[in-house]
């Protein structure tokens, strides 16, 4: 049983919800033909909205009372195989949409009790439910042995959604993180598809909760899964590591997370960005602009490529908001051009890859990228939702291609996870010389020396980050 804490709010007043279903149940339950009549008459009074509230109400309310299988037969009994008596409140406020002519109402109604039913699912951890609803919309399909005229209207236009890039959407929902490395190689990054739902306002209020729950749970699950691989990971032992491994980059994982740390300057990369602020107070946004640039690009190992790639932003920070430039900057001009910095370095359009991220990821800097990018959301931790967005339009954008041709953006990808999950989350990873007072050892492979330690974050450290 599904607790009521996790149930999403209703977009409608209560009370009207259920008094348009008291008006609807309070008709006899076998109305002869002039009765029927008459209960056509009254659905047609309501309007499209709330026929879609009704049937919203009514699935959350079976949540609360029955186990999901029960919710599983009940939606089934509604959008796939209508077996429920002619006067059933959701069956009647169903059949006014299916009358009115509306396939976008009826899509839109379909998807606010999907991911009612996904959303309470995915928060109470029963993903099996989830998987075996998707199956279920995909069942029934064949309108050529259909007579009624609503039924043959309900299953076309259930097939058009499952045809659609919705379902290809709602299907984020039903694979298994354990096969996150089977089927499409988009499948592993579906943490940034789901997020990209959350931000989409044409979807509706219940897909995005549903997606930012999930996300959250796949995040948690990759950060435990990866402390858990690297503290097992010792390369003092011939026995193979018990844990397994949440990326696809096999035992070189463990050479990339000691460069990545090993990438910080004496200063770290978060107290790094809080000097910056504070020495930047005060400026006008035309310096603030020039200086953040210098603030990239500190301490780099590749001065030749930081020129340039200086240069190259400078261009287009020089025009950016130029009305502001003799103005103080502050919060709100700190957030807009942090992520047209972002943009710059991944997709210019909310589409197409930019310039600057194809030429980075060609010469096969990934981790000079997503060190520049992890400065940025260092510097406006609220634009780590933007960047994630920007990464889910870069997966959208190669999707077609296959997993050989890509194998680059994969690189990236998995580079980028790793930076933002070792530096932004609440795990903290060092490295440790364990050559250090052994005299004896004999390790002439820098990697071998070094044994990455992961631990929680101290409160007072997270504190500080928040601030």
């Amino acid at each position: 049983m599904v607790s009521a804490s996790v149930l999403p709010q209703l977009t409608t007043k209560h009370s009207l919800v259920l008094s348009l279903e008291q008006s609807l149940v309070s008709l006899p339950k076998e109305p002869s033909n002039s009765r029927l009549n008459q209960l056509n008459r009254s659905a047609q009074h309501l309007s499209l909205s709330q026929a879609q509230e009704l049937i919203c109400q009514f699935f959350l309310e079976e949540l609360r009372k029955n186990s999901p299988e029960s919710v599983l037969e009940k939606f089934n009994d509604l959008f796939i195989e209508p077996t429920g008596a002619i006067n059933s409140t959701p069956c009647q406020a169903l059949n006014m949409i299916l009358r009115s002519h509306s396939e976008e109402t009826f899509i839109y109604t379909l998807k606010r009790s999907i991911y009612i039913l996904v959303n309470n699912w995915s928060s109470a951890r029963q993903q099996k439910y989830v998987q075996q609803l998707i199956q279920l919309l995909s069942t029934s399909l064949n309108i050529q042995t259909l007579y009624s005229f609503t039924r043959k209207r309900l299953t076309l236009w259930r097939r058009n959604f499952v045809n659609s890039q919705d379902y290809q959407e709602l299907k984020l929902f039903a694979a298994k993180y354990e096969n996150r490395n089977q089927g499409h190689w988009s499948h592993r990054y579906s943490t940034y598809l789901l997020v990209s739902q959350t931000a989409d306002v044409s979807k509706p209020l219940e897909q995005q909760e549903a997606a930012r729950t999930y996300s959250k749970q796949l995040k948690a699950r990759f950060k435990y899964e990866l402390a858990m691989y690297t503290a097992r990971s010792s390369p003092t032992t011939c026995q193979p590591n018990s844990s397994p491994n949440p990326t696809s980059l096999g035992g070189e994982v463990v050479r990339l997370i000691q460069q990545i740390i090993k990438k910080r300057s004496r200063f770290s990369y978060a107290s790094l960005a809080r000097i910056f602020l504070n020495q930047n107070q005060d400026i006008c946004y035309k310096n603030f602009k020039q200086n953040i640039l210098s603030y990239l690009f500190f301490s780099t190992d590749n001065p030749g490529l930081a020129e340039r790639l200086k240069t190259h932003l400078a261009s287009h920070l020089d025009i950016l908001y130029k009305e502001y430039d003799r103005q103080p900057w502050d919060n709100h001009l700190l957030l807009r051009t942090c992520k047209r910095l972002i943009e710059y370095l991944t997709t210019m359009n909310q589409r197409n890859p930019s310039l600057l991220f194809v030429t980075l990821i060609s010469q096969g800097k990934s981790l000079t990228l997503a060190i520049l990018l992890l400065k940025i959301v260092l510097l406006c931790p609220q634009t780590h939702f933007h960047l994630e967005c920007c990464l889910a339009q870069l997966i959208q954008y190669y999707k077609n291609q296959s997993e050989a041709e890509c194998k680059w953006l994969i690189n990236f990808l998995e580079v980028i996870q790793l930076t933002l999950t070792i530096y932004i989350e609440d795990v903290q990873y060092n490295l440790v010389n364990m050559s250090k007072g052994n005299s004896h050892s004999r390790a002439t492979d820098e990697e071998n020396i070094y044994r990455i330690f992961s631990q929680t974050k101290c409160v007072t450290e997270l504190a500080q980050k928040a601030a």
